[in-house]
């Protein structure tokens, strides 16, 4: 290991805005922030919004900076790309962003039950070959049921047209309707995005911005690294937003999707459908 991974490393270790879980304390009993992140690490009643997979944190800490009235935890395994967020965070001297370094796996061990009221997903690895591995599959909902408040807004922002066409189909064969749905967030709104909360004509004048148009500002106002490198390449960003309902039986799409054209988080172009020789 490097001897700059090693510093940031240290620094990790030595930051309040961090919480660290190596994987023998994620299986302890208990642990010890969960129901207490109010109360032992914001110190306040503020929503509690988690990004998963937040890489070096610029939507963690961004939306941190938009809504001061909101807390955000950024949660990642990857200690030495989230260095950028926690110490960006801690410099501007940040009171409601955090970031717990885990594994997603087990998310559900940190936050106790009506917890978490959103849930932001941003350029998620699209895992085509494994299903269980999609954080937006039904075996990911199933966990954030156990800690997201009943109805809790589930945020996906993606590069991957994989990644979205399963989530559309998860949703669809679940009878979940998106509260917005884009394949081009930086395009025309009208054209590309339908929502169930604010049918496209409504005449809101005097109203102030529509559901609709916050959800879009808020998805579009901060772009990752990521994202700029896709955008760069001419690849449209994708963004879909719903509530995730505690009471309904989900069950997994049965639908062959076209693969991703190109690879990025060393992504491997096969699915689980693929035979293997």
């Amino acid at each position: 290991m490097g001897k700059g991974k090693l510093a940031k490393f240290a620094e990790m270790a030595e930051n309040p805005l961090v919480v660290e879980c190596p994987m023998a304390a994620v299986m302890q009993d208990e642990f010890p922030l969960r129901g207490r992140w109010h109360e032992d690490f914001f110190r306040n009643a503020n929503p509690i919004v988690l990004e998963l997979g937040c890489g070096r944190g610029e939507y963690t800490v961004g939306l941190g900076r938009q809504m001061p009235g909101t807390n955000f935890i950024g949660v990642d395994i990857k200690g030495a790309r989230m260095w950028t967020g926690a110490k960006d965070a801690l410099q501007s001297g940040m009171k409601n962003v955090g970031f717990l370094r885990t594994n997603i796996e087990f998310i559900q061990r940190f936050f106790a039950p009506g917890e978490v009221s959103e849930i932001w997903l941003t350029f998620s690895d699209p895992q085509m070959k494994k299903v269980t591995k999609r954080l937006t599959s039904t075996y990911f909902l199933e966990r954030y049921r156990q800690f997201l408040a009943d109805g809790g807004r589930i945020h996906l922002k993606t590069d991957s047209n994989f990644l979205f066409t399963y989530t559309e189909e998860m949703l669809r064969v679940n009878g979940i309707e998106p509260e917005y749905r884009t394949r081009n967030l930086y395009g025309t709104p009208a054209a590309t995005a339908s929502a169930s909360s604010a049918p496209e004509g409504n005449d809101r004048r005097g109203e102030g911005p529509s559901p609709c148009e916050e959800l879009r500002k808020a998805a579009s106002s901060i772009q990752t690294y990521y994202e700029s490198m896709w955008r760069a390449r001419g690849i449209d960003i994708k963004y879909l937003c719903f509530r995730l309902p505690q009471d309904c039986t989900l069950v997994e799409p049965d639908i062959e999707i076209p693969l991703d054209e190109y690879r990025s988080y060393s992504r491997e172009k096969r699915s689980s459908q693929e035979k293997h020789v």
